[in-house]
């Protein structure tokens, strides 16, 4: 298995729309505009040695990088760059490629050299897309997946249950595909700190901590081991989302109220296309100056576009804090998957 990895895509893209960049520190983000409220969606490798980083307000990845050079967001043309890259990966011999998002993939292959099969797909892509990627190899998905940073950038590397834990073991926790920094500080709790020792936990222990399935997989995680097959069956949204940063607080319930509904309409066009009803709602406030938390509520299944707006309503007014101004809404609509269909019934786009 091979986890190709697009090398700082979103900046790649615009550095070939706009050669003079090239070996400049690039930061792309919100409408490139770091006076406004957004965040870095990419920064190119020489604006990260100023210290910026994905997820960071623009205004401050400005103040670390002030000569930096600030872009807007362009998804269709990233869109379209991608697109580029999965078509070369699925012309490649015996490949099957399952999409994991804009900048990467996995590739299955049988191949008695796959060094040399992830160096020709590598020439591959950069032949047709003019964008390098690095590549990781591995005999599972996760180990292929982490083996990807130590080729970065531009490089090959391979990770196997042979060198998994001389290359991993010492390495925290957090250095896992899977692992965020609560987990990270969860498992500490119990005196599990690096890779190794994740690897060595005792189930009964993380099952009581994480649940009988989670717990265990944990330990799976560490170990490097897990699914083996590349699944190229097409991608199915589970829901759609749509967020809005605000130049200017939300104070008062009633702008908060349209600013939903506006929200709403967005994601139930997105909704519409996929012609499955809607289950479920998650309603994500960010809170000034910068505290965020998110409401959830199942419902029963709908196609009714009234309805899921009016329960969005319901659910902000049952739990929004009032007195607090707001800097940023999103909403998540969550569907019914086409496996779920009961009753020999599947849902059309007619139901919108």
């Amino acid at each position: 298995m091979l986890h190709v990895d697009l090398d700082q895509f979103v900046a790649a893209v615009e550095v070939l729309r706009r050669p003079e960049l090239a070996g400049l520190p690039v930061i792309v983000g919100g409408r490139g505009d770091p006076t406004e409220r957004a965040v870095v969606s990419t920064a190119s490798y020489e604006a990260r040695e100023f210290g910026v980083g994905s997820g960071m307000p623009l205004r401050i990845a400005a103040r670390k990088a002030p000569d930096a050079i600030i872009l807007p967001v362009d998804a269709e043309a990233y869109s379209a760059a991608s697109d580029e890259v999965m078509g070369t990966l699925r012309a490649q011999p015996g490949a099957t490629v399952q999409v994991l998002g804009w900048d990467e993939a996995f590739v299955g292959v049988r191949t008695d050299d796959p060094e040399e099969y992830a160096r020709r797909v590598q020439r591959a892509v950069l032949e047709r897309t003019r964008l390098h990627c690095s590549i990781g190899i591995g005999d599972t998905l996760v180990r292929a997946k982490v083996a990807t940073g130590f080729g970065k950038p531009r490089g090959v590397f391979r990770l196997t249950a042979e060198n998994w834990l001389d290359v991993m073991g010492e390495r925290p926790s957090i250095a896992l595909w899977g692992v965020g920094t609560k987990i990270a500080q969860r498992l500490a709790g119990h005196g599990i700190t690096t890779v190794a020792e994740l690897a060595a936990a005792d189930p009964t222990v993380l099952a009581a901590e994480f649940g009988p399935k989670m717990g265990p997989w944990y330990i799976l995680l560490g170990r490097g081991d897990g699914a083996t097959v590349v699944d190229d069956t097409p991608w199915v949204a589970r829901g759609h989302s749509r967020e809005t940063t605000f130049q200017q607080d939300l104070t008062s319930p009633s702008q908060v109220e349209e600013a939903v509904r506006e929200l709403a309409a967005r994601v139930l066009e997105d909704v519409a296309a996929e012609g499955r009803p809607v289950i479920g709602l998650t309603l994500k406030v960010r809170y000034a100056p910068f505290f965020t938390k998110t409401y959830q509520r199942k419902i029963a299944e709908t196609f009714d576009r009234d309805d899921v707006v009016e329960r969005a309503i319901q659910l902000l007014r049952d739990r929004l804090e009032p007195e607090r101004p707001i800097r940023l809404l999103g909403l998540r609509a969550e569907m019914t998957m086409p496996e779920d269909a009961r009753d020999g019934h599947t849902p059309t786009r007619s139901g919108w």
